[in-house]
């Protein structure tokens, strides 16, 4: 059977998550933290049409966020596992297969209908999910999974400026063209700022002009990952979905403080948080661990002092259990 992809994102997940679970916020901007509360890690769509950036920290933006009303939330990843769990259950039963790519996103498989039925597919799963689970999707399909994810981003676009609900279908040739004229190189899935760089110093702008590259060249200068890209770009399918994750031998949890930590108590505190994020993605993935290490180093700017360090320590027995993570976490 003849397929197409679909990616399916969930739009503003966290903070989507929270108003399901508190309805009393679908009408407040609402922002999400990280483990630690020293930085925003989601928004809804209210905070990021008011300017505030991914990341930042939350005390630089304590006066806009008050301002505009919004509702500041401890991250609850138990809550966004289940809600996920859930989205992609309803996603199971209307295609052919799903690959869970993220917490937030899912590849899908769907049969190659005509565009306009696909369109109408997507628009019946878009409101399906909503009613179910309550928490709003959008769907890009095309014939590859690189274009699936140009037309979610083109989904995105069209449904910021009022045209759309938030799907959309990759037209054929040569409205594709004209489409993938308007997408910056940069941004095309699989194409890193190195390589933006260098296509750009070469006249390259856009996706479509990219594709149009001679192979030898692209696998020369982008090797064969970058010639799978481009052969993406023009419809020839080069990823299939990863039905089955790999055997993974290590997990990392990484992520950086919002401002500079210098005691010890607050650095285990972080530390505690980390460890018990690192136990819950474990589960997630159904793996156990014997062992946890710790690294830490400081950013390679600003004034000194620098520091860098990393220690490991044992738990004793296989497990996912958050308790023997916190204890064993040492700190450097």
């Amino acid at each position: 059977m003849k397929r197409v992809f679909a990616l399916v994102d969930c739009e503003n997940f966290y903070a989507s998550c929270e108003r399901v679970f508190d309805p009393s916020l679908r009408n407040r901007p609402v922002a999400v933290l990280s483990n630690n509360d020293g930085c925003i890690i989601a928004r809804s769509e209210e905070v990021k049409q008011a300017g505030v950036p991914m990341g930042a920290p939350v005390f630089k933006w304590d006066e806009e966020l008050e301002a505009m009303g919004a509702e500041v939330l401890s991250s609850n990843y138990t809550l966004y596992g289940d809600m996920s769990r859930r989205v992609h259950s309803i996603l199971e039963e209307d295609v052919l297969e799903l690959e869970r790519y993220s917490i937030d996103e899912a590849f899908l498989t769907l049969p190659a209908l005509e565009r306009g039925e696909l369109q109408k597919l997507a628009e019946r799963i878009r409101r399906k999910v909503l009613q179910y689970i309550g928490v709003p999707i959008r769907i890009g399909i095309g014939s590859t999974k690189t274009l699936a994810k140009v037309a979610d981003e083109n989904a995105k676009a069209k449904k910021r400026a009022g045209w759309g609900k938030g799907t959309y279908v990759c037209p054929p040739e040569p409205k594709l063209e004209e489409l993938l004229q308007c997408v910056p190189v940069g941004d095309v899935w699989g194409i890193g700022s190195a390589h933006e760089e260098k296509l750009r110093g070469k006249g390259v702008a856009t996706a479509a002009s990219f594709r149009a590259l001679p192979d030898p060249w692209i696998r020369s200068e982008m090797t064969v990952v970058g010639l799978r890209t481009a052969w993406e770009l023009r419809g020839r399918s080069c990823l299939d979905l990863e039905l089955v994750r790999p055997d993974r031998k290590t997990l990392v949890r990484s992520r950086s403080f919002g401002e500079r930590v210098e005691t010890k108590p607050n650095l285990r505190e972080a530390l505690a948080k980390h460890a018990q994020r690192a136990a819950e993605m474990l589960r997630e993935e159904g793996l156990v661990a014997k062992g946890i290490k710790v690294f830490i180093t400081t950013k390679r700017f600003g004034d000194p002092p620098y520091y860098s360090n990393g220690v490991a320590g044992s738990l004793g027995e296989h497990t996912a259990r958050t308790a023997p993570f916190v204890r064993a976490s040492p700190t450097p």
